[in-house]
């Protein structure tokens, strides 16, 4: 099931010559089966007419509202797990209104104290400890109580949505192999070792720091499930060379099941029929596989 406009689907549909027909979502009716050519929508109207390709801050609250909608739907039972398209920041921001991504908004609308970005391509998946934070405030941020948290909802997220018993986590250094016993910087020494440590105390199949440029080569990678980067452009370019197209962008930490595209708005592609759905459909399957998630409700897009 789709929330947007419906209004805009029959347009977009029409512009590209698809042959697909467009049915009302009633909350409380009984899922549909579903069938090719036939895609159930929950109308939310657009603020303002829609030109593909086109930034509209008008439409900003539009965007949120489809946020908030799916959110509310996820939290009270209505939707068993929601799969997010890329947004676009920008004009969400030129709207004047504050908004640094889905993570962190899904968060503060479901009253997560910790969300953790994961980004997963086949067997590869890269978690951040840090997000969306300029390079010069990574160091800052990186606490041993944020690596306790970020290390602790990795094992238990990881053994929810892949079903396995005991995830083994590689940890990045933050600095250049990571830090050279402190000559190179002392944040690996002082603050992520000592975490990884407190991991292991708590029965967690930890190792760390390794440098990065070390942990991706594919001999090491082979002996984890999951590995946890210190900042966005340490882990996401590994991964996405490996995996676009075809990536799933996971929150951790989360009341709710949320997925997502590894990819942004490509807005010289928006209304072309041209852009690749590969990782939305990803997305889409992994949302759905999710082990013990409810069965007979409709995942969300």
């Amino acid at each position: 099931m789709v929330l947007g406009s419906h209004a805009l689907l029959v347009e977009r549909a029409q512009q590209l010559g698809l042959n697909v027909e467009l049915d009302a979502y009633l909350p409380g009716a009984p899922p549909r089966v579903p069938q090719a050519g036939r895609l159930q929508v929950l109308d939310v109207p657009l603020a303002s007419p829609c030109v593909a390709g086109r930034l509209d801050a008008a439409n900003a609250p539009h965007v949120l509202a489809l946020l908030d909608r799916a959110i509310d739907g996820c939290v009270s039972g209505e939707f068993a797990a929601m799969v997010t398209a890329p947004v676009q920041k920008s004009v969400i921001n030129d709207a004047g209104i504050p908004f640094t991504g889905h993570t962190e908004y899904l968060a503060t609308r479901t009253g997560a104290a910790h969300p953790v970005m994961l980004l997963a391509a086949d067997t590869l998946r890269v978690a951040l400890a840090t997000t969306h934070l300029p390079l010069r405030a990574v160091s800052d941020a990186i606490t041993g109580d944020l690596l306790d948290m970020t290390l602790r909802i990795l094992d238990e997220d990881v053994r929810r949505l892949w079903g396995i018993s005991r995830p083994r986590v590689a940890v990045c250094g933050l600095n250049p192999h990571a830090g050279e016993s402190g000559h190179l910087g002392t944040e690996d020494r002082d603050v992520i070792q000592p975490a990884i440590e407190r991991a292991r105390a708590r029965g967690m199949l930890v190792d760390g720091p390794i440098p990065a440029d070390t942990v991706f080569v594919p001999r090491a990678l082979s002996n984890y499930d999951v590995v946890l980067a210190m900042f966005h452009d340490q882990g996401l370019p590994v991964l996405k060379h490996a995996g676009f197209g075809h990536a799933v962008n996971v929150t951790l930490g989360l009341p709710i099941v949320r997925t997502s595209v590894d990819h942004g708005t490509a807005l010289d592609l928006a209304g072309t029929g041209r852009a690749d759905a590969g990782s939305l459909i990803a997305a889409t399957h992994l949302a759905q596989m999710v082990p013990g998630r409810e069965t007979g409700k409709t995942p969300t897009a």
